[in-house]
């Protein structure tokens, strides 16, 4: 196999990727983080692409900082677009695959039922705008490309919900947490266990995917099964959406139909809860 290049690999589904790859014994991967490889720097990349040759580049790097992308629309656009712009262009110089990793964000999430690939895209922040402009740009300048839709993204690396609330839950006595908001959680250890497969199969069924985990559930359930598991005493208190008001809108509801995938790759994905079982117990 030649060389795998990850961009954005000191993130939370690099760090996964890289564990995944460990274990499998999956290789050559090179895992380059954001300080070492600016997506941005057209230069740059061209000089790491001469250097590694890669078949298969993995994009995890991405600006995603939903409510700052309000006010920082420029920067978001150029990191979510022109960055995987730039790494389309690099790969149809070097004949190598693209798996560029996007996002539930990019539907208005007005429709409650599973969403597929084929769903018309309307994004109602900055970040799922950029996100989908990001898409558009790789679909347009590299056909053998595979782009990944998830949401509700958690691991035990970096920062995350799941984190967040084990650490709040430890330190208050009640959480208020937004209960009509309607996803699927993404363990990135699953995740990144997909993108390696797609790789190590060789593939060539390009095009968009859904993936996260199975079933459905609101942030408030997701919290109560983080506090249940852990053994969390904290009192979580359901709220609405207004009564915690953010600078970006967020999708109401944004569970995505993996059945593309599963039929494409015959993989079983698994239920959301079964995988926070595994990620909270490698936390404690």
């Amino acid at each position: 196999m030649n060389n795998i290049l990850i961009f954005g690999a000191s993130g939370q589904l690099g760090q996964c990727i890289q564990n995944v790859a460990s274990l499998k014994g999956i290789s050559p991967v090179v895992f380059l983080p954001e300080e070492e490889a600016d997506i941005l720097n057209v230069d740059g990349l061209a000089r790491l692409f001469d250097q590694y040759q890669p078949a298969y580049v993995v994009n995890c790097a991405a600006y995603t900082a939903v409510d700052r992308a309000e006010d920082d629309a420029a920067v978001a656009e150029k990191v979510n677009r022109m960055g995987a712009e730039n790494l389309a262009v690099e790969c149809v110089k070097h004949d190598a695959v693209l798996i560029h990793i996007s996002t539930d964000f990019v539907f208005k999430g007005d429709v409650a039922r599973p969403l597929t690939e084929d769903d018309e895209a309307k994004p109602i922040s900055v970040y799922g705008k950029t996100k989908l402009d990001g898409e558009l740009a790789v679909a347009k300048v590299l056909r053998e490309h595979f782009i990944i839709r998830t949401g509700w993204l958690y691991s035990e690396y970096a920062n995350n919900f799941v984190k967040t609330m084990l650490k709040l839950g430890g330190e208050r006595d009640e959480l208020k947490i937004i209960a009509d908001q309607v996803g699927t959680p993404t363990y990135a250890i699953d995740l990144a266990d997909f993108i390696l497969m797609i790789i190590s199969t060789g593939s060539k069924a390009y095009g968009t995917y859904h993936y996260s985990n199975e079933g459905v559930t609101s942030w408030f359930d997701f919290a109560r099964a983080v506090f249940d598991i852990s053994d969390t005493k904290v009192k979580a208190i359901p709220i609405r959406t207004d009564e915690y008001p953010t600078k970006a809108v967020r999708p109401a509801y944004s569970v995505m139909d993996k059945s593309k995938a599963k039929q494409t790759f015959n993989i079983e994905i698994p239920y959301w809860r079964d995988s926070l079982i595994k990620c909270i117990s490698k936390l404690q």
